[in-house]
C-alpha cells in the first residue's frame, strides 16, 4: 500500500518520543531528523521535505509543547497538520460553470492513465446526478479512440469523436453537442507524449484558447516518484494547471508526489486514482491523506464508501433480522456480497484507525469471501433458511459441491451460530441490547458477522 515506508519509518521516529516523559530540543531535532530522512526515502521533493521539518521543528520547540503533560503527542499533532498544510489546508473541489456545460481538460503524458481516469470521472459525475460527455481528442495514439469508447460504454456515459480531425475542432463541436444534447459536464481526452515536447503543449494551448476549460487537470502516476513532480510543475507552468489527479495511489508507490505536488505547483490534488477498477476514485482529502500516513485510519472514507456501494434496503432488512434474531444462510450470502462490492479487503481494513499499513503484514486471503460463498451456494433453499438441519451427510455433499473440505463447511456454521449467539445476548432487555437496538434503528447498518470480523476471516 502507499505510504507503508513513510507511515512505519515515521512512528519509529515518534515511538522514541513517546518513550521520554519529557522533551528536550535536542529530543525534537534528532526525531525531526529522522522524519525528513523518511520524507526522502519517499521520494519527497528536498526542498519540501527541508521546508516541512524546520516548520515542525519550529512549532515544536516552543513552550507550550515542551511543558505539555504529553509532549510526544503534541509533536505528533504538530505534524499531523503541518501534513494537511503541505497537501492544502482543505479540500480542492471542480469548480462547475455558472452556465453548463463545465469543461474539464485532462491532460499528461501518456501513459498516465489519462483516458482511464477520463471515464472514471465521467463515472464519478454521473453517480452523482449529473449528464458528463467523454470527448476523444487524441488523435495519434493507436486505438486511442476506441479504448476511450470501451471505457466510456463501462463507465455508461456517452463518447464523442470525430475520427482524426484536428483536436481543437474536435473539443469545439463536442461543445456544441453537449449544449444541444443536454450534457453539463464535457471530459476533454488529449494526447500525450512519452515526454514533453513543444508539438504537444502547443496543441494544448491551442485547445485552452479555443474552449476556456473551466479546469485543467494534469493526471500524473505517483508510481513515477519526483520525476512526476517534475511533470506537474512543467505542465503548470506552460498551460496554468487548476489541479492534479494522481493514479497508482494504491500500488506500492513511496508516496512523495502526493506530498511534493502541491507545494511545488501551488495547484491542489483534486482527485486520486485507488485501483483498476472504473469506481477506484476518490476526491482528495488532505486531512484524511494524513491521518493514513500516521497510521489514524481514514473511517469518513470507509463510511461514504459503504455508503455508496452498499445496498441500503438489504442493510435495513438485515438489521430488522438481527433485531429477532432470525439470520440465516441467505443473510450471510449478502453480506458476503455486499462486502465483496466494497472492493479489496486489505483496502478496507487500511482505512481503519491502527491497521494503516500493517495491513501488508497480516495474512488475509482474498478467496475466502469466495470460498464461502461457494459453500452457501453449495446448499439448498432450505438447508439456507433452516441452518438446522445440516446434518454430518448434509455436509458432506456440500463440501463436495463447493470444493471446499468438511472443516470449512463446520467453521461457517459455526461462525453464523456464534453470531446467533451474539445476538441474542444484545438483543436481551439488557443494557447492550437497548444499545444494539438503538443503533440498528437509527441508521439500518450493517454490522460485521462472526463476532466482530468480516464473514469468514
Amino acid at each position: 500500500m502507499a505510504f507503508e515506508n513513510l507511515s512505519d519509518k515515521l512512528n519509529n521516529a515518534f515511538k522514541k518520543l513517546k518513550n521520554k516523559g519529557k522533551l528536550t530540543e535536542a529530543d525534537v531535532k534528532e526525531a525531526m531528523r529522522e522524519v525528513r530522512l523518511a520524507l526522502l526515502e519517499a521520494d519527497v521533493n528536498f526542498k519540501v521535505a527541508k521546508e516541512f521539518t524546520n516548520k515542525v521543528t519550529e512549532r515544536a520547540i516552543g513552550a507550550d509543547v515542551m511543558e505539555s503533560l504529553t509532549p510526544a503527542q503534541m509533536v505528533i499533532k504538530i505534524v499531523n497538520e503541518e501534513l494537511i498544510n503541505l497537501m492544502g489546508a482543505e479540500d480542492a473541489r471542480i469548480e462547475f460553470a455558472s452556465k453548463p456545460p463545465t469543461i474539464i481538460m485532462l491532460c499528461g503524458l501518456q501513459g498516465a492513465g489519462k483516458t482511464t481516469h477520463a471515464a472514471k470521472l465521467g463515472k464519478y459525475f454521473k453517480e452523482r446526478d449529473h449528464r458528463p460527455m467523454l470527448v476523444a481528442c487524441d488523435i495519434y495514439r493507436p486505438a486511442a479512440i476506441e479504448q476511450l469508447k470501451v471505457v466510456g460504454a463501462q463507465a455508461g456515459v456517452p463518447v464523442f469523436e470525430m475520427g482524426t480531425e484536428n483536436p481543437v475542432f474536435i473539443a469545439k463541436e463536442a461543445i456544441k453537442h453537449a449544449r444541444d444534447y443536454g450534457n453539463d459536464i464535457v471530459i476533454l481526452d488529449t494526447a500525450g507524449r512519452l515526454h514533453i515536447d513543444e508539438a504537444l503543449m502547443q496543441e494544448l494551448q491551442n485547445i485552452k484558447a479555443e474552449v476556456h476549460p473551466h479546469e485543467i487537470l494534469l493526471t500524473i502516476d505517483s508510481m513515477t516518484g519526483q520525476d512526476a513532480v517534475n511533470v506537474a510543475k512543467t505542465f503548470n507552468e506552460l498551460l496554468d494547471i487548476t489541479g492534479v489527479i494522481l493514479t497508482k495511489l494504491d500500488g506500492d508507490t513511496r508516496g512523495g508526489a502526493a506530498l511534493s505536488v502541491k507545494a511545488v505547483t501551488g495547484k491542489p490534488i483534486k482527485f486520486s486514482g485507488t485501483g483498476e477498477k472504473l469506481e477506484d476514485l476518490e476526491m482528495f482529502h488532505p486531512d484524511r491523506m494524513a491521518s493514513r500516513i500516521l497510521g489514524m485510519g481514514d473511517v469518513l472514507t470507509l463510511i461514504e464508501e459503504a455508503e455508496q456501494k452498499l445496498d441500503q434496503k438489504k442493510a435495513e432488512e438485515l438489521a430488522q433480522k438481527m433485531l429477532k434474531n432470525k439470520m440465516d444462510f441467505n443473510d450471510m450470502l449478502d453480506q458476503l456480497d455486499q462486502v465483496r462490492n466494497m472492493g479489496p479487503i486489505k483496502g478496507i481494513l487500511s482505512k481503519l484507525p491502527g491497521v494503516g499499513s500493517k495491513v501488508d503484514d497480516m495474512d488475509i486471503n482474498e478467496r475466502v469471501l469466495d470460498w464461502n460463498r461457494a459453500i452457501i451456494l453449495s446448499m439448498t433453499p432450505a438447508e439456507r433458511a433452516h441452518p438446522g438441519l445440516l446434518n454430518p451427510s448434509r455436509k458432506r455433499r456440500i463440501a463436495a459441491g463447493s470444493g471446499r473440505p468438511v472443516e470449512e463447511v463446520n467453521r461457517l456454521i459455526k461462525q453464523l451460530e456464534q453470531t446467533q449467539k451474539m445476538m441474542r445476548q444484545f438483543t436481551s432487555k439488557g443494557k447492550k441490547g437497548r444499545q444494539l437496538r438503538k443503533m440498528l434503528n437509527s441508521n439500518g447498518g450493517m454490522p460485521p458477522m462472526g463476532g466482530g470480523g468480516f464473514p469468514g476471516m
